[in-house]
């Protein structure tokens, strides 16, 4: 059993103590593999007994076609973006994730409220009112975050494009593409590994193969999963 904890004032509705299940999130910027690795060990932990679920930022059937409609203006600002993702959380939190950790399974977090907190300081965004809105997310049972630079990650993106979001498109308006991309990338890669400090989460180099780095995964996240009752 896990203890109930939130960052902030606990949601409406939510009265329990205990979880029987565990909620692992997995933290990184785009293109660092993070999904490829969520992917695998979700088939591992399922071939093992454990019954897994896992959801992702914008999956909110809600909230995240609004979101992907919304970027494709590039007219967002911080405050509104936020209050997007936020509703689209606590919405994949209420019907996909709770429920699931009340079924004693293995809820895999595709980024969490630390992205988007990051995402959002880097525009400009005040720390403590994003602390306020995303106040209400459960506190997991283990973070792991996947560690890249931004000179490694630019050679991976290079491969498929810059992504208008990623690069700072929308308010470093006086860069190219690729500058935008590398100062954006260097401040919330920053912020992220000062969130790892600060909260304690399990760093793992991402800069190695794919089985390199699942298997660095599998190995911090095992004993979280095998403290449940087993399968």
């Amino acid at each position: 059993m896990t203890r109930v904890q939130f960052y902030g004032e606990p949601p409406p509705g939510i009265d329990q103590e205990w979880l029987p299940g565990r909620l692992i999130a997995i933290e990184g910027t785009d293109g660092v593999g993070r999904s490829t690795i969520i992917s695998i060990l979700r088939d591992y932990l399922e071939a093992n007994g454990w019954g897994v679920v896992d959801s992702g930022l914008r999956r909110s059937p809600l909230v995240g076609p609004g979101i992907d409609q919304a970027k494709e203006g590039h007219t967002l600002d911080p405050i509104t973006l936020n209050l997007f993702y936020a509703t689209d959380f606590w919405d994949r939190f209420e019907r996909i994730m709770l429920p699931a950790l009340q079924a004693g399974m293995v809820v895999l977090a595709d980024r969490y409220i630390f992205s988007l907190m990051a995402r959002a300081i880097v525009r400009g965004a005040a720390r403590e009112w994003l602390e306020q809105i995303y106040g209400f997310a459960l506190i997991p049972d283990q973070t792991i975050y996947l560690d890249i630079d931004a000179e490694d990650l630019v050679l991976r993106i290079l491969e498929r494009g810059f992504d208008f979001w990623e690069s700072g498109g929308d308010y470093l308006h006086d860069r190219s593409i690729y500058d935008g991309f590398m100062q954006h990338q260097r401040e919330q890669l920053h912020e992220m590994s000062a969130m790892a400090d600060r909260y304690g989460w399990d760093v793992v180099d991402a800069r190695g193969t794919i089985e390199e780095v699942f298997e660095e995964v599998r190995v911090a996240v095992m004993p979280t999963v095998e403290s449940m009752s087993r399968p």
